[in-house]
Formats: C-alpha cells, sequence, structure tokens
C-alpha cells in the first residue's frame, strides 16, 4: 500500500533563538487577543515566523529563508491577488534588519514565492504570489480545517482591469486605519471574485447533475433579491451589486459586523457612477489628482492613491 502524501509532514521550522527574535512565535501565547499597534492582519494565523530576523521554513523539500515582515507581505499579496510593489512599503520597511522595501520584493521573487510584474514605470509594477507561494501560505495555517479563512490568490486573474484591482488594497489601508482608530480591526478580507462565485453558485444550484440543463440559471428575481438581502449586497436595477472588497471587522466590544468597500476610477461615469453610489458601500476615489490627503484620519500622501473616501 503506498503512503498518501500528507503536507502536514513537510512543515517544518527551524527557529532562531530568542535573542534574535522581537515578536515571539505565532504558535502559541495570546497575542491574537490584543490589539497590535501594528498589526499582522493577513499572516496572523500562519505559523510563519513573525520576527525581525529571517528564520528557515522549510516546505515540500524546500527551504526559504523569511522575516515576519515578509510573511505578511506575502499574506498581504495573497489577500488582494495584486498589490504595487512599492505599496508594500508599510508592511516591509520594519522588516529585516537592514533591508529595504524594495530589497524583500526582490528576495521574495527570487525565492520563486512571488513574481513581480513590469508595468510602464518600476513605480507603478505590481506584485502576484506563484502558486509556491499560496500552497506555502495554504500549508502554514495554524488549523486548515477552520472556517471562515482568509482565500489566498496565486497570479492575475482580470489583466485588463489590473489598474483598478491594484487600487484595492490602497483602499484597504485607508479603511484599516480608520477602524483601528476606532479600536477595530480587521479579521479576514473577502474579494469580489469570492462573493460573484457564491452568486454563481446559487444560480446554477438547479442544474446540477442535470443532463438537459442549457447552463443558464432558472432564478426568479424575488430569489435573487432574497439571495442579495441574506449576503447584505445591494439588488438594484434588477441585478446584485458586488463590492471591490468586504472587510469582517472585529469591533473593540467583540461585535463582528462587515464594511464593504469600492475603489472608484476617474472612468466611473453616468450609470456606472451612479450605481456605485448608490450601492451604499464606502467609496475610496483613485486617481483623483493632486491634493488628494485620505478621507478619515491617517497620514496625507502622495497624490493618485485611492485614500479619498467619498460621500
Amino acid at each position: 500500500m503506498l503512503d498518501r502524501y500528507d503536507p502536514r509532514d513537510d512543515v517544518e521550522r527551524e527557529r532562531g533563538s530568542g535573542a534574535d527574535r522581537s515578536r515571539g512565535s505565532r504558535g502559541g501565547g495570546d497575542r491574537d487577543d490584543a490589539f497590535d499597534a501594528e498589526p499582522r492582519v493577513f499572516s496572523r494565523d500562519l505559523d510563519l515566523p513573525d520576527g525581525d530576523a529571517r528564520e528557515l521554513v522549510r516546505h515540500r523539500g524546500r527551504d526559504y529563508e523569511l522575516s515576519g515582515a515578509e510573511a505578511e507581505a506575502l499574506a498581504t499579496v495573497g489577500a488582494f491577488r495584486v498589490v504595487q510593489a512599492h505599496d508594500l512599503r508599510d508592511v516591509l520597511d520594519d522588516g529585516v534588519r537592514g533591508a529595504s522595501a524594495p530589497k524583500s520584493v526582490e528576495h521574495l521573487a527570487a525565492s520563486g514565492l512571488v513574481d513581480r510584474i513590469r508595468l510602464d514605470g518600476r513605480e507603478r509594477d505590481v506584485v502576484v504570489l506563484t502558486p509556491r507561494g499560496r500552497d506555502l501560505l495554504d500549508a502554514h495555517r495554524h488549523d486548515r480545517e477552520a472556517q471562515p479563512r482568509q482565500t489566498f490568490y496565486a497570479g492575475l486573474k482580470k489583466p485588463r482591469e489590473l489598474t483598478h484591482d491594484a487600487h484595492v488594497y490602497r483602499a484597504f489601508q485607508r479603511a484599516e486605519t480608520r477602524l483601528r482608530g476606532q479600536g477595530a480591526r480587521v479579521r479576514r478580507v473577502v474579494l469580489d471574485y469570492e462573493l460573484k462565485r457564491d452568486y454563481q453558485q446559487f444560480l446554477q444550484e438547479r442544474n446540477r447533475g442535470r443532463g438537459d440543463s442549457d447552463g443558464r440559471p432558472d432564478r426568479t428575481a424575488e430569489e435573487v433579491a432574497v439571495w442579495a438581502q441574506q449576503h447584505d449586497l445591494p439588488y438594484f436595477d434588477e441585478a446584485v451589486h458586488f463590492p471591490d472588497a468586504r472587510l469582517e471587522v472585529e469591533d473593540a466590544d467583540g461585535r463582528l459586523r462587515h464594511e464593504d468597500l469600492e475603489v472608484v476610477t476617474p472612468h466611473y461615469r453616468g450609470a456606472h457612477g451612479a450605481s456605485a453610489a448608490r450601492s451604499g458601500f464606502s467609496r475610496y476615489g483613485a486617481g483623483l489628482g493632486s491634493g488628494s490627503t485620505g478621507g478619515r484620519g491617517g497620514r496625507a500622501r502622495r497624490a493618485g492613491l485611492a485614500e479619498e473616501l467619498l460621500p
């Protein structure tokens, strides 16, 4: 009888000494019950290094060296699918001693965990996970059976929407800063891909296993409206409307809720713009020109970021 491969057999790490670690292991303690000053939002539930020094991580016969900041960068890129390289500076500049954010991105790319995609200017280069990078994250979850859990993505999904999608993380940064200032924290991010996948499963549920199905959903408008209400999504103009990202939030008092984000670009005009305004989502403007300083709280940053919270 052949032995079945279990990836847990390959999840081993050689950790540095306590003197080399400033934050301690993610594997124990009560860190997850406290609000961090500089939170590890996406690697919080991963059994990966979280100190300043790089540590050895072994996965499927390969060795990687990661710091806590680099582990968080991997998880951040995976959570949003695509992130502009220079937007990772807030995560990485507090990372490996003596290493800048660009060097950390180059290190992750040389390790085969991310791809850096060159666009028309180095400032606009984007970073995506490789399948190897996503597999490493998924294999190092504290509890791989726990649900719901953060979904990690690899590769590009919609290259033609790359500019828009790369701004979603920027909108998240503004929202997360505001929420943290209120004593809340983000537990998970759900992208529109996941919400739309659930919607398509609902639409096609009656077609599964039917040889005579033409693939067209047979849901009534009333059924669709009920589904949208159950998932707290707006339904108008005979359509369900999806945010770019849904933040699952835990308030300071432990109450769970969500906040929906929509990135609005200068191309949102006419019916599209009106629909975005009517959705009720928290709208963040991208590419609004000079003088953009952010919507609520947080420091001012250079123009062009998706950080102005629109009314």
